[in-house]
């Protein structure tokens, strides 16, 4: 003798109230090509169990804070310094041509029109970034290895 499942209105009907009466999130039944599958939309905090087992709220694991790099905003003075030398390109700054050779300027050393004052480099590329200008180096406003921005001021010149 075969059981043959019927999944008429009724039997859809009562494993329906099964699910509900025994806090299922799903039941799926079937028999070969025949089955049905019934599944109670939860809340998103609540996790149905077993029936010998209640519903529980679950609470949401402690996560580790997340720290997001702090951008450190360059003040008014420097963006608008008609003294600063500012990247012409997005890329990293480099304050020597090589990581053993010293730095191409320093803090109060001063420089002639045409001096390399840091390199940008984009793409595998090195940008001389030279002195429109002679002056002296007041301020060195990034460091070595530090990605920079288009227009951000780099070197101040007096």
């Amino acid at each position: 003798m075969t059981n043959k499942l019927e999944l008429d209105y009724s039997t859809i009907k009562s494993l329906s109230k099964l699910v509900n009466k025994e806090n299922l999130a799903e039941i799926e039944v079937g028999n070969g090509e025949n089955y049905v599958r019934i599944i109670r939309k939860l809340p998103e905090n609540v996790v149905a169990s077993s029936p010998a087992s209640s519903v529980q709220a679950v609470q949401p694991a402690p996560q580790a804070p997340v720290q997001e790099k702090a951008e450190v905003p360059v003040p008014v003075s420097h963006q608008d310094n008609a003294n600063a030398v500012k990247s012409p390109i997005v890329g990293t700054a480099y304050l020597a041509p090589s990581p053993d050779a010293d730095n191409f300027v320093k803090v109060g050393q001063s420089v002639k029109k045409g001096d390399t004052l840091i390199i940008v480099e984009a793409m595998k590329v090195m940008n001389p970034i030279t002195a429109k200008k002679d002056g002296k180096v007041e301020e060195i406003l990034v460091g070595d290895g530090e990605p920079v921005e288009f227009d951000q001021p780099l070197i101040i010149l007096s």
